[in-house]
Formats: structure tokens, sequence, C-alpha cells
């Protein structure tokens, strides 16, 4: 049997947040020391799409990450980062598994979140076009989750592995953000190195960001 005498209530208040469609639970003493308990031990968090509701962690298991479709291939050295799925992509997978409701707010986030399309930089040669410079890479992934701030819609964290120069040495990153300026880094010395990490934090999803300091990651 539970020892913690608020075990049985907390539970009950868990059940109540998933139950309800806005996440709501009553505003008195009790449920709100609940919520507090819950908060604390990363059980539920701020809802994205519901003012003053709550999700619980439970709930946000259930949910899909985004990240490419191919991630996989690049790690085992199958394909090459230019053939990764567009961050683009990505983001219609994302904004497709959410409720109707909310997917016109999700698209007003496309822009800061996928960014726009990357275009090599070309020099002529003769009648032909040559790639001469390329952008550095940059592959984009969503995970449930949040932040000192709620989510995207859906309750999602969005982030993305970063080459920080074009050049076979650059040192990597991996970002984090919720849907302010919640910010969260882990920066590494190789693309392997990085990627490892993104592959550690999709599977630790869903979390409070101030969970990631244990993976490695320094908040902003």
């Amino acid at each position: 049997m539970p020892q913690d005498p608020n075990a049985y209530f907390d539970q009950a208040v868990l059940d109540q947040i998933e139950h309800s469609p806005i996440g709501a639970v009553p505003f008195t003493p009790t449920y709100q020391d609940a919520l507090k308990r819950l908060y604390a031990s990363h059980q539920a968090y701020a809802h994205a799409d519901h003012k003053n509701g709550h999700v619980t962690a439970r709930s946000l298991a259930k949910l899909p990450h985004f990240q490419a479709k191919n991630l996989e291939e690049l790690i085992a050295g199958r394909i090459g980062a230019d053939a990764l799925e567009t961050n683009g992509s990505i983001y219609d997978r994302y904004v497709q598994s959410l409720p109707a409701a909310v997917r016109v707010r999700a698209e007003g986030f496309r822009v800061a979140v996928a960014g726009k399309v990357a275009h090599h930089r070309t020099k002529h040669v003769g009648d032909d076009k040559v790639s001469v410079a390329h952008d550095p890479i940059h592959t984009l992934f969503l995970v449930p989750g949040t932040g000192p701030h709620p989510g995207l819609p859906g309750n999602y964290l969005h982030g993305a592995a970063v080459q920080l120069r074009a050049s076979a040495d650059s040192p990597w990153s991996v970002h984090l953000h919720d849907s302010d300026d919640g910010d969260a880094l882990f920066e590494s010395a190789t693309m392997a190195e990085c990627l490892t990490k993104l592959v550690e934090v999709l599977e630790s999803a869903p979390f409070n960001m101030n969970e990631l300091e244990a993976l490695g990651f320094t908040l902003k």
C-alpha cells in the first residue's frame, strides 16, 4: 500500500484531469495542493491548449514523437545528412496529428520552429550551375512535454540537432524549446555524439525541460 497519505487523492486528481476535456480540476485549496505535488513530481503539467488547464505525463506518454523518418539511417551511416526528411515535412506530420481545433494555431509557429527552406549557393561553371556552399545541417524534432512555459499546441516541445558550421570538423548542438523563451542546450564535438543525445531525448519524453539537466543539458 502507498505510504504517502496523499497518494490516493493525487491519483484521483490525475484521473480527473484526464477525464476533463480541458484538463480542469476544482479551484479549491485541497485540489491546488494536490496540483502542486503533481507538478513537483512531474506527473502533471500546464496544458498548452487550455488556459488554467492541466495535462498528465502519463497521457503525454501516449503521444507520438516527430523527427526525421530516416534519422536511424543517418545514425547507421547508410545515408548522408542531405537525404534527411526536411523540417517542413516533419512539421507537416506534427500538425496533421493535432486536433483540428488547434492546427491553425500550430501553423502560426511554423516559420519559427521549422524555418524557411534552405537554398544552396551556386556559381556558374561554363553552362553548369555548381553548388559552392551548403547551409549547416539542422534537423527538427518535436516531443511531448513542457518547459518554463507550456509547449506548442498539443503539448509539444520543439528542438533541433544543429551543425554549427558547414564543415566536417564542425561542433554540434541539440537545442530544445517550449512555446516561449524556454531553452535547453547540449553541445557536442561530433555529429555522432549529438545524434546519440538526440535519441536519448526522444526516449526520455515526456518531460519537463528542467529534467534535461540530468542528461547534460544547460537551461538558458
